[in-house]
């Protein structure tokens, strides 16, 4: 199925914008061959159509998922976020967690704590003991990295 293009301006301030689908040629509805309008590669034109067509147009979520290029659990997720966010809640959210959320600040000034009184103990032994004073179970490498960034901190005061 041949898409029209969309302008490399346009292509480039979607990625930029992280609003670029990536699955655009799984897109099959008509709309989006034939309307100038319609552009497949916008992820949130794309998600807003799927959910208005199963709305309004009253399409069953698996043929709307599957016109639209989306998986049904995929169309739950965004029409929950629709419908808790608006507009809003079709842009992609960031993946992942959104800092070191174990390593709190009561947790980090116990690792500061253990760095000054043994200035050349390692992540593992940090880890370790991190494990049987807080009952949480951090990656090795998230600690050497809260510890970069506390050092780092340190420097531009």
């Amino acid at each position: 199925m041949e898409h029209k293009k969309t302008s490399s301006t346009r292509r480039q301030a979607l990625e930029e914008n992280k609003t670029l689908n990536k699955n655009s040629d799984k897109v099959i509805d008509e709309k989006f061959k034939n309307i100038q309008f319609f552009d497949p590669n916008d992820l949130i034109q794309v998600r807003y159509e799927m959910l208005r067509s199963n709305k309004k147009d009253a399409v069953s979520i698996s043929e709307a998922s599957k016109t639209y290029g989306f998986s049904r659990i995929s169309f739950y997720k965004i029409k929950k976020s629709f419908e808790q966010s608006g507009l809003a809640g079709l842009i992609p959210s960031k993946r992942g967690p959104r800092s070191a959320h174990k390593l709190t600040d009561e947790v980090m000034g116990f690792v500061n704590a253990l760095i000054k009184e043994k200035p050349d103990i390692k992540s593992s032994q940090i880890k370790e003991r991190i494990k049987v004073n807080f009952n949480i179970k951090v990656h090795q490498r998230s600690i050497e990295r809260a510890i970069k960034r506390a050092k780092k901190k340190q420097r531009k005061i």
